[in-house]
């Protein structure tokens, strides 16, 4: 009787499964064809498509490393990444704690006028931001793009972060308070290792937008070798004729930073989506 309960609900479940592998695939066929294109020239690529590279040469590495500095461009994208994500939070968590904790209109309001700040697409902000940055006379300079992407998704962090700060019941912020604890020392010694879940989601999610992010870094930071990003630095490759397997080592380069996140921080995002689901 077990075992042909266990059977139905395996065939239940196959449509389930052909979804999932078929899903997998339509994202690691992909993956797989950047990874081993990036060892062959432009005639393997074309002729064998999927096949394994014949031989595991860098020449395209090192020919791609060379031609558009793509060292300095990883440098300049983590200072940024890092610089905006440094921003973020520090104006992110003492927001997100004063709405998660504003028991008037007030906050509902607050709350609100972030909320707006997904409304206003991103191209509407180009021009503005544009000339803003000219009148600053930070035209070129990676702190006013750092200010910038923190600007773009400090909504959204706030947002995601207040909702993880309403879980923490009441009390122990009372005790906090009558032990004598301050605002400032009860956000650091109770909120925040309360919500690492969050935390590490808002991270992980403005990371992955900080370290993309391609028309807003060409327009104000511009094609120098000394201030353009990653992202960049890599359609410089395009020529009229462009060595593919040249393009696709340097997006391979580009893309490991994204997987050493992911790698270290799957578990922190798995578990802070179980808990946002589970929580809010």
């Amino acid at each position: 009787m077990f075992k042909r309960k266990s059977t139905d609900e395996g065939i239940a479940l196959l449509p389930a499964h052909i979804l999932v592998w078929t899903y997998a695939a339509l994202l690691g066929i992909p993956i797989y064809f950047v990874f081993v294109s990036a060892f062959k020239d432009n005639i393997a690529i074309f002729d064998t498509p999927l096949a394994l590279p014949t031989s595991l040469s860098f020449d395209n590495f090192v020919q791609a490393w060379n031609t558009v500095k793509l060292g300095r461009g990883l440098i300049n994208s983590l200072i940024v990444t890092t610089m905006s994500e440094f921003v973020t939070l520090a104006l992110a968590l003492p927001a997100a704690y004063g709405i998660a904790r504003s028991k008037g209109k007030i906050g509902a309001v607050v709350e609100r006028i972030f909320a707006l700040g997904f409304l206003i697409p991103a191209f509407a902000a180009l021009v503005p931001t544009l000339l803003l940055s000219i009148k600053l006379n930070m035209y070129h300079t990676l702190p006013f793009f750092s200010l910038f992407l923190s600007a773009t998704t400090l909504p959204i962090s706030v947002i995601l972060l207040a909702q993880f700060m309403r879980t923490i019941p009441h009390e122990l912020e009372e005790s906090a308070m009558l032990d004598g604890a301050t605002r400032w020392q009860t956000l650091r010694y109770i909120y925040l290792p309360l919500t690492r879940a969050g935390i590490a989601l808002v991270v992980i999610l403005n990371f992955l937008t900080y370290w993309n992010e391609y028309l807003f870094s060409l327009v104000l930071l511009g094609y120098q070798t000394s201030t353009r990003t990653v992202q960049v630095a890599l359609p410089v490759l395009v020529t009229n004729n462009t060595q593919y397997g040249v393009l696709l080592a340097g997006t391979l380069v580009s893309l490991i930073p994204v997987y050493i996140v992911y790698i270290f921080f799957h578990r922190k995002i798995e578990g802070a989506l179980l808990a946002g689901s589970i929580k809010v």
